[in-house]
């Protein structure tokens, strides 16, 4: 996992905000359980294209796969995401080789950014080199958010890395970005000149990101702050997003539909910033912080099983029978009604007793 100060993954951000990355630098980096997923897709579909590729053997590809498959994360939809992801590589590979016999394909290839971003480096997915054409593959496994290759900043910095470090092998007028996210179903597209990728590295890039690297600049709140790890505690968001909501509209008793419009234009924006307060008021609460009209309580929530077959499937590999899983005659799923209580933290005014997840505040003092 990359800790440049200036990752090319949130250089959206510090392009915006250039002194977001150093804020940033004071907060843990907190990868979680999608992130390493997403690493193990990755590594599956690394390993695919080089099967292609004849870099491994049978053996080799044999003993990889299965380590792999030990994975916590591992699943064979995750796997089939992955290989379809090496399909759609290699497919792209196979036809600039019909135009360029040479065309090279790097997978997993380092790439060096310090001509443009201080102490720069990333990976690239899939680099294709032909002549007339590069091309960056990048295989996006999540499935929160829809990516576009559309002035994607982060493959523009890929593609200027690999400008710099193979350009002199081809003659490259035109860059490709191409996103592959296959949980969305999702595959974006974007060409630019070589030309005026290089006018916007040269005169845009390289300069915000001589300001990132040294923290100056102004602080620019917007919708690249939704994973600054900074945002729960930036004063420039809650600035933004606190005179949003004490905005004074025209008419004092019911919204226009234009008025909503604005609203709705900031909700997300204002919904993940509170998300990310409340989260860093209950951990810091957790370490003995307090704050001055709330508490710390335990509280309940019910979690309905949503994948019943693969419960199912999971209660019978570990010895259930059948006939105490699934409802006679109708053969309906027992596990299908069956839910799951679970007790958390969460920090609350001192007037409510206790918190339902599911239900919301509980308890109430009169």
């Amino acid at each position: 996992m990359s800790h440049a100060v200036l990752s090319p993954s949130s250089a959206s951000r510090w392009l915006s905000c250039t002194p977001s990355a150093r804020l940033e630098m004071q907060f843990p980096d907190k990868a979680g359980d999608f992130a390493l997923e997403g690493s193990l897709a990755h590594e599956f579909g690394e390993l695919r294209l080089k099967r292609y590729s004849n870099i491994i053997d049978e053996p080799e590809w044999n003993k990889k796969t299965s380590e792999l498959m030990e994975n916590r994360f591992y699943s064979e939809s995750l796997e089939e995401y992955a290989e379809n992801y090496a399909a759609f590589v290699w497919e792209k590979y196979q036809l600039a080789q019909k135009t360029t016999a040479d065309a090279v394909l790097r997978i997993e290839e380092k790439i060096d950014l310090t001509a443009y971003v201080p102490e720069g480096f990333g990976t690239g997915d899939a680099v294709i080199l032909a002549d007339g054409t590069m091309e960056i593959i990048d295989l996006k496994y999540g499935k929160g958010v829809q990516v576009s290759a559309v002035e994607n900043k982060q493959m523009m910095l890929y593609a200027l890395g690999a400008l710099d470090m193979f350009g002199f092998m081809y003659a490259i007028h035109t860059v490709r970005m191409t996103i592959y996210q296959p949980r969305l179903d999702n595959i974006s597209e974007w060409e630019i000149p070589a030309e005026e990728l290089l006018i916007w590295g040269a005169n845009e890039l390289a300069p915000r990101a001589k300001m990132a690297f040294a923290g100056e600049g102004s602080f620019v709140p917007g919708k690249h702050c939704q994973f600054c790890r900074a945002k729960a505690q930036c004063r420039a968001l809650a600035e933004k997003n606190l005179e949003t909501a004490k905005h004074e509209f025209d008419d004092a008793s019911l919204l226009s539909d234009t008025e909503i419009s604005k609203v709705l234009e900031q909700m997300d924006i204002i919904k993940n910033w509170m998300s990310a307060i409340e989260e860093y008021a209950l951990q810091a609460a957790l370490n003995g912080k307090t704050f001055p009209g709330f508490k710390l309580v335990e509280g309940r929530s019910i979690r309905k099983y949503v994948d019943e077959k693969q419960v199912a499937d999971r209660l019978m590999e570990n010895g259930y029978k059948e006939s105490a899983i699934y409802e006679p005659r109708s053969e309906e799923r027992r596990v299908g009604k069956e839910c799951r209580s679970e007790t958390y933290r969460c920090i609350i005014r001192p007037e409510v007793e206790s918190y339902d997840r599911c239900s919301g505040y509980k308890n109430r003092s009169p």
